[in-house]
């Protein structure tokens, strides 16, 4: 019998077994490819994209003498932070909040309207963007119909742009996070506070938030991820200009190893965006781990 019980606790596991085999094949492979090219002088071109040497730490020791290394990586913060963590975030959680108190007429309208940015395809939603920012674009023209002169919003504001683009597609996703979580919370609690005199910021502060802390991490951890990766929006847009001013790691790896032809320093750039991703996922998983204790 005790022979019989490790046997079916194998075979349970069986399910599992095509799933993280595909997980090592598409995922776990091309990371350890990145991580090993990044050791490398791999070229696209030439000698070195046929018989690459291994040169150990050279990639990333140019890393620190790159000026446009350290530039990417505050800009990609800052892009992180203002289009997910706060954008997004906070965009969602209010749209998810005023649906919950609108009639349904009217939350099907903004559900719809919301979620059409998200169903786009990416390529899709980047010309769009483009089009509505540029200088002879959308916004401009709604603009001067007020009186208002426009400006060349791509050049002049290129951070701003694709900041408010990467929210304007991405919000979707943290509204239905949190209109499934609001739905969730028992609404005799906020019934019982609202007897008591509690105001509608204390209930939201107070009951709501807490109630709902696990659903916030996660989606901080899910629109974080998806945004440090965020590529095409901003290369459609700006293609990291001008002068370099909208280049974050994704499109910076990609300049270095697809448009200069240098493989070996663009993977190590990818290389740090994949542990500035492991840095922010830590965080998140330790925030949810304190939630369950």
């Amino acid at each position: 019998m005790s022979a019989r019980k490790p046997a079916r606790q194998h075979l349970r596991l069986l399910p599992v077994v095509p799933s993280v085999l595909l997980l090592l094949l598409f995922l776990a492979a091309p990371v350890l490819w990145s991580f090993h090219a990044s050791f490398t002088n791999a070229a696209l071109t030439g000698r070195n994209a046929r018989n690459p040497v291994w040169t150990g730490v050279d990639n990333y020791a140019r890393l620190l003498t790159d000026s446009a290394f350290p530039a990417s990586v505050v800009l990609t913060v800052v892009f992180v932070v203002a289009s997910a963590i706060v954008g997004q975030n906070l965009l969602g959680l209010l749209i998810a909040g005023l649906m919950t108190r609108a009639r349904k007429p009217v939350s099907a309208f903004v559900g719809t309207a919301v979620v059409a940015a998200w169903v786009l395809p990416e390529i899709v939603a980047a010309f769009a963007a483009y089009a509505y920012f540029s200088k002879d674009g959308t916004l401009n023209q709604l603009l001067a119909a007020v009186g208002w002169a426009g400006t060349d919003w791509l050049y002049t504001f290129p951070m701003v742009a694709v900041v408010l683009a990467n929210i304007w597609r991405g919000t979707a996703f943290s509204m239905l996070v949190y209109r499934a979580a609001l739905a969730d919370v028992p609404q005799d609690i906020s019934e019982a506070a609202l007897m008591d005199g509690a105001s509608g910021r204390q209930r939201l502060v107070f009951i709501t938030l807490p109630l709902i802390r696990s659903s916030i991490a996660t989606n901080l951890m899910l629109v974080t991820l998806q945004t440090l990766a965020v590529f095409t929006l901003i290369w459609v847009m700006t293609a990291g200009g001008p002068s370099n001013t909208s280049t974050t790691l994704p499109v910076l790896a990609y300049q270095e190893a697809f448009k200069f032809g240098d493989i070996g320093y663009g993977t190590a750039i990818a290389s740090v965006l994949i542990v500035l991703g492991l840095v922010f996922g830590i965080a998140y998983v330790r925030l949810l781990k304190g939630e369950h204790r």
